[in-house]
């Protein structure tokens, strides 16, 4: 039987799944690593730690498996997007360390640049000038580490996010490569012409020696050099981790949509083969390129989603694991008039706000701990109906369900509350590891384990479905006072 190894690479852990030629998960294996806050709204990784921890789950996995490098056809890399890392090109160094798509140092940065740059910008990336994306980050590198604007103005350096610093390490320096849907996160990428565009390079001040060659999604870009046990292994599909969720549900037709619940959330639209701007500040992204074809999305990212539950576990200490909230939260009928906006990292869409912050209102002397759980979940689903509802307005297409993934689908509460307050089913799909199966699709096309998406498209089958219980009327009310309780949140910005 044909195996493809699936590298998925994540924001708060490193995972890797092997998959049989059905699309089935023959075994998983997962490592947490550490998150560093250096100060209040700075994140970073150390790109050692992320390397180290995706090379053991993949080891871990061909262990479970009783499987070795020869039985795996093609391996495909899936990964948090944004995250911002710059290496020596001769010892493979990194000169700092990763910079989180969640940080925010260069909030003032893209501020600046968005009051005199933001349309030409949004015209040639698809994109908000926002602290999320990379090029802000690149430029801080650039300007506080030592020597380092010198170094790669003179071709030293190295830029990826973690795509690229992954297949970096994998070819032993050989390969410097990223694909349209990462590139396309940057900034710096013009998603029409499908390149890297002089004019952003400027405004960020980022030498073009410093980037990666953008490849196709689905492709033989190499074979594995290091570490030896995956020697030999083809490098065959690389995407974002929120494009490879779109493929994995799926949505190769115009109108599909999905919805991600990970650490943010993120809801993406097929749009088909052309870039299609929103007027209601959703993004355009690449979706995927496959020979020679590309497809588009419209993309809601809410910034905080499952790591609001991480928060109430590791800063709050009102659950001691993330599987304790649905027990707690049901434990009351009610959120007891208590709204949680955790906008930790500032919100995204549709405000597009760097400086909200979080906000709890309501609170009473009744208020327990779990209507703060109770509240923490119905935020995640807040914030996806507000994703929902810019989409219906960008492309007319009122959806009659919805198709989710990622972990806390697992949360029957939160599916139930979604599908309240959307007034639509919502479905999950069977197969919960949809990023990982999407780059294990894209790998597999190109190392011939699946001949088209129409082979794929035999393979997704639905799970548990919720339908709406909460009538119409009722959910209004909700999200009106969800909407106050934002209008908190941005007041504070102001």
């Amino acid at each position: 039987m044909t195996y493809v190894l699936a590298f998925d690479q994540g924001t708060t852990s490193s995972r890797s799944l092997i998959f049989d030629g059905d699309g089935a998960v023959v075994s998983i294996a997962q490592n947490e690593f550490d998150q560093i806050f250096p100060q209040a709204g700075w994140v970073e990784h150390d790109p050692a730690e992320i390397w180290s921890s995706q090379i053991t789950t993949a080891t871990q996995a061909l262990q479970k498996a009783g499987l070795s490098a020869k039985d795996i056809a093609a391996v495909g890399i899936t990964n948090q997007r944004e995250t911002t890392i710059i290496w020596d090109r001769v010892t493979g160094e990194p000169i700092h360390n990763a910079i989180v798509w969640q940080d925010r140092r260069t909030s003032e940065r893209c501020s600046r640049i968005r009051a005199s740059h933001g349309e030409f910008i949004r015209r040639r990336t698809g994109l908000e000038v926002d602290a999320y994306f990379s090029a802000s980050k690149i430029a801080w590198l650039l300007e506080n580490v030592a020597n380092a604007r010198e170094r790669a103005g003179a071709g030293e350096l190295a830029f990826g996010t973690v795509d690229s610093w992954l297949v970096w390490n994998l070819t032993d320096g050989r390969l410097h490569i990223t694909d349209v849907s990462n590139a396309s996160r940057t900034l710096l990428f013009n998603i029409h012409s499908l390149d890297w565009d002089q004019e952003l390079l400027d405004i960020f001040g980022v030498p073009r020696a410093l980037l990666p060659n953008v490849r196709s999604s689905s492709e033989i870009y190499g074979e594995v050099e290091t570490p030896n046990h995956l020697h030999g292994i083809p490098i065959a599909g690389i995407a974002g981790d929120q494009q490879a969720a779109l493929f994995g549900q799926a949505c190769f037709d115009p109108g599909a949509t999905k919805n991600t619940y990970g650490t943010g959330c993120f809801m993406l639209q097929n749009i088909g083969k052309r870039p299609v701007e929103s007027k209601h500040r959703l993004l355009t992204t690449v979706g995927w390129k496959i020979g020679g074809k590309t497809e588009y999305a419209l993309e809601g990212s809410v910034f905080i989603g499952g790591a609001v539950i991480q928060w109430l576990r590791d800063s709050l200490g009102i659950i001691a694991s993330a599987a304790e909230i649905e027990a707690l939260a049901a434990s009351v009928h009610d959120n007891g008039g208590v709204y949680f906006v955790p906008a930790f990292a500032g919100l995204g869409t549709p405000y597009w706000d760097q400086d909200a912050r979080g906000t709890i209102i309501g609170l009473t002397r009744g208020t327990g701990r779990a209507h703060i759980a109770r509240a923490a979940l119905e935020a995640i689903a807040f914030q996806s109906a507000d994703l929902l509802d810019a989409m219906h307005a960008d492309s007319g297409k009122y959806l009659t369900e919805l198709r989710v993934d990622g972990g806390a689908t697992a949360n029957s509460l939160l599916m139930q509350v979604q599908a309240d307050l959307l007034q639509i089913r919502v479905v999950c799909s069977r197969t919960t590891e949809t990023t990982a199966l999407g780059v294990a699709y894209l790998a597999g096309l190109a190392g011939d384990v699946w001949s088209s998406t129409n082979d794929l498209a035999k393979h997704w089958q639905a799970g548990d479905r919720y339908e709406p219980k909460m009538n119409e009327g009722q959910a209004k009310g909700l999200r009106s006072r969800w909407q106050d309780a934002v209008e908190r949140s941005l007041d504070w910005a102001r």
